[in-house]
């Protein structure tokens, strides 16, 4: 009896293990390589059959209420875009760096710096004062120029900040006249959409806002036409916040149980096919409780809020696995919501410690700069002194100025003269 309660726990075991093995390289590929992450499991195995999760549209298969974030185009017509000539973002944007929309040489060359200095999802982050003193320009007619970006193809690149690249957008967008006013006043408050709820328009003006590309240029990030987002998370105003799993674009497992064959073989492989099984639905489980745990951190966030502190290691805990798992788990995923398809690593933020998010220390300085004195700007040792206090943390000056040039604030002497000029 003692042999048989040891033969079945070493059987267990051995299965569990299979099982984990497979799995950790099935969840740590995305959606769209989940096929090609399987197939070392499948090629050897007479007895499994995948069916593609991509044989319809991702569309078709997206609840209707988020049916929007995504490449617009269907799948099909992605993959015949792939097939002819692909242009980079930037020579796309070199074509239109002149007449009609930059007919002298001073635009173009304000045109050609701001494609210079774009990031990989299309925002502009360049040296403004450098440019235009070498130029011999002011940074009035800089901005007046780089603001026929907003006509530009892909709309929304070359915009500073994401609530620019939605203004940029809403130019283009079909929304009534009676929605357009609340529409750009969102698109100003973009950390607090949910005050607007109760607007008769607020359905509308969200349907707008959540069909933006966000970034910008995501149509040009590397196999961008392949970005599918493993969850779903919508805020149905019956039943609260959802969370779902895009599980229908899945390859489907056949395993055949009447291969006719008695063979050990046979038995070893049909032992394969199932943990295979099921380390499938291990990793949709596992993404799932990811999924189910961003929403109880960052509820605030779905409802039109910011994102708040949310370390690996609070994840990791909780899984009771390494950071470091953890990170190649959700990296090269992401979550279709209603404010768009955002890659799930966007809503762990780099702690400063356990309650304070490097993200929380731009916004209090954007905030302190915004209503700084434009005779006497604040200076990035009297930043680190308001930060440091209202935080109750010890950092250096230099973060701060890092903090500031990421948030495109210029320095305080810059922004003096920018003052001075707005007057």
């Amino acid at each position: 009896m003692a042999a048989l309660r040891v033969k079945t726990s070493v059987e267990a075991k051995n299965k569990l293990s299979n099982t984990l093995r497979n799995w950790l390289p099935i969840l740590h590929s995305s959606l769209s390589d989940l096929g090609e992450a399987m197939a070392p499991f499948v090629e050897s195995n007479p007895l499994i059959e995948i069916k593609s999760g991509y044989e319809e549209s991702f569309e078709a298969k997206i609840p209707k209420k988020i049916q929007y974030g995504y490449v617009q185009n269907s799948h099909s017509q992605a993959i015949e875009a792939l097939t002819v000539q692909h242009k980079s973002l930037y020579d796309v944007l070199d074509e239109q760096c002149e007449a009609p929309l930059f007919p002298t040489p001073i635009s173009q060359a304000v045109a050609h710096h701001v494609c210079e200095n774009l990031d990989e999802g299309g925002y502009y982050e360049g040296d403004d004062t450098t440019f235009c003193a070498a130029n011999g320009i002011t940074i009035e007619q800089f901005e007046k120029i780089r603001d026929r970006f907003r006509h530009v193809e892909p709309v929304g690149v070359g915009a500073r900040d994401l609530s620019e690249s939605f203004l940029f957008q809403l130019e283009h967008a079909s929304i009534s006249d009676e929605a357009y006013p609340l529409a750009l006043e969102m698109c100003h408050n973009l950390e607090s959409l949910n005050r607007y709820h109760k607007e008769s328009c607020f359905s509308e003006v969200m349907r707008v806002i959540g069909s933006f590309k966000n970034p910008p240029a995501i149509d040009f990030l590397e196999d961008s036409q392949q970005v599918i987002p493993d969850l779903m998370i919508f805020n149905d105003p019956d039943e609260g916040i959802e969370v779902k799993l895009n599980d229908q674009y899945y390859p489907s497992i056949t395993i055949d149980n009447d291969y006719g064959i008695d063979h050990s073989f046979i038995s070893q492989k049909f032992k394969e096919a199932k943990s295979l099984v099921d380390a499938l639905e291990m990793r949709k489980a596992t993404l799932y409780k990811v999924g189910l745990m961003i929403v109880e951190y960052q509820y605030d966030f779905f409802l039109g809020g910011a994102i708040k502190p949310l370390t690996l290691k609070m994840l990791a805990d909780e899984f009771g696995h390494n950071p470091s798992t953890i990170s190649r788990a959700i990296a090269n995923k992401y979550i279709a919501c209603d404010r768009g398809i955002y890659a799930m690593k966007e809503f762990f933020t780099t702690a400063i410690d356990e309650d304070i998010s490097n993200a929380a220390i731009k916004e209090y300085v954007a905030e302190l700069v915004k209503n700084e004195s434009h005779k006497k700007p604040l200076s990035d040792m009297k930043l680190l002194d308001l930060v440091q206090k209202k935080f109750n943390i010890t950092m250096v000056r230099r973060t701060i100025a890092k903090y500031r040039s990421q948030a495109n604030i210029a320095g305080s002497s810059e922004r003096k003269k920018l003052y001075q000029l707005g007057r």
